[in-house]
């Protein structure tokens, strides 16, 4: 397993160490994992020697993938993709005859007209932009992988929005704003998939008891003002123009670290069946109210604005019209000083 020592990769090599059906667990990181009883390969993943390190098992789950907010576009991008690509590659080379990926349910794209819900083999129709971009090239990956290499059975795990201890992501982040940002006329649904409920899908994937593309998440979803009441915040509601060509400014000028078609994510369906798994047994631990406080919890005391994360000082002096609010006006002021510096020849 990759990505092993910390996060989803390291609370899934703790279940699977207790199993009596697993026999060796080899975790694979830059940094020796804390979890005892399995054994530990330190390494990039991106390092070809990784399959010298990965012979003789019989599945290899690759869960090293950045998808933080903040961390540098490019960088994040090529790690994301040469990583999938040497995991896949090696496990090729190594004779290990299935891999397991997880990615999202954000590929199949948030649209007014999405089916609810979207069921597993549905087609792929996000915009490859930001973190979604990488997600779609390991997508392309997997689908290639068994015709590239006869022989190698490739399982990608979709969940929906993952919440719990410690993630961190541009969806988490839209909850830690003072306000909901809303965009008039749409209607979201909200799905949950608590990490618990991830670790038992990826269990069932390693184990081989479901294969090819899986979606994973709470049964059913939360309608808005569902969700605004379990947070006790109220909404923002903004125009479709104003919000989509602020988030756009924003983030081209470096103040937002996410483009503005992820806001496709918080205005549009994106719910998602777990077809596969429930058919297979799996049944998820959490509901997506409850997986919902568990979010709750997580963000309190944290303050974001289109995902970029804002200081107490500075959520202090924006006062109640939130952070959200302050952002998109520095869109607007930016855009009006351009335009005075274009009519006045400099």
């Amino acid at each position: 397993m990759t990505g092993a020592a910390s996060g989803l990769g390291r609370a899934l090599v703790e279940r699977l160490v207790g199993m009596s059906e697993v026999k060796r667990v080899v975790g694979v990181d830059e940094r020796r994992g804390d979890v005892e009883g399995a054994e530990w390969r330190v390494l990039d993943v991106r390092d070809p020697a990784i399959a010298q390190r990965i012979a003789k098992c019989d599945v290899v789950v690759h869960l090293d993938v950045d998808l933080s907010p903040d961390a540098d576009p490019r960088q994040r991008s090529t790690r994301n993709v040469r990583g999938a690509q040497t995991v896949i590659m090696a496990a090729a080379a190594a004779g290990v005859p299935r891999v397991v990926l997880c990615t999202s349910a954000m590929v199949y794209g948030a649209f007014a007209d999405n089916p609810v819900p979207l069921e597993d083999d549905g087609p792929l129709r996000a915009r490859p932009e930001g973190v979604v971009a990488d997600l779609l090239e390991i997508e392309w990956l997997a689908r290639r992988a068994p015709k590239a290499h006869p022989g190698l059975s490739v399982t990608v795990v979709r969940p929906s929005m993952v919440v719990g201890a410690s993630v961190d992501t541009f969806l988490t982040r839209h909850f830690e704003a003072s306000r909901l940002l809303v965009i008039r006329g749409s209607k979201p649904s909200w799905q949950f998939c608590h990490v618990d409920d991830l670790v038992s899908a990826l269990v069932w994937s390693a184990l081989g008891r479901v294969e090819g593309a899986v979606t994973v998440g709470s049964e059913g979803f939360l309608g808005q003002d569902e969700v605004e009441k379990l947070f006790g915040l109220p909404r923002l509601e903004l125009p479709e123009s104003l919000a989509l060509g602020a988030a756009e400014r924003l983030h081209r000028l470096g103040l937002t670290p996410a483009p503005a078609s992820d806001l496709a994510y918080v205005s549009h369906p994106w719910v998602v069946s777990s077809g596969k798994l429930k058919a297979a047994g799996w049944t998820p631990t959490y509901d997506n109210t409850t997986a919902c406080e568990v979010l709750a919890t997580e963000v309190a005391g944290r303050h974001a604005a289109l995902g970029r994360r804002i200081g107490r000082r500075e959520t202090a002096t924006l006062g109640a019209a939130g952070a959200t609010v302050a952002l998109l006006g520095t869109a607007a002021v930016v855009r009006r000083a351009r335009r005075r510096k274009t009519r006045g020849g400099t």
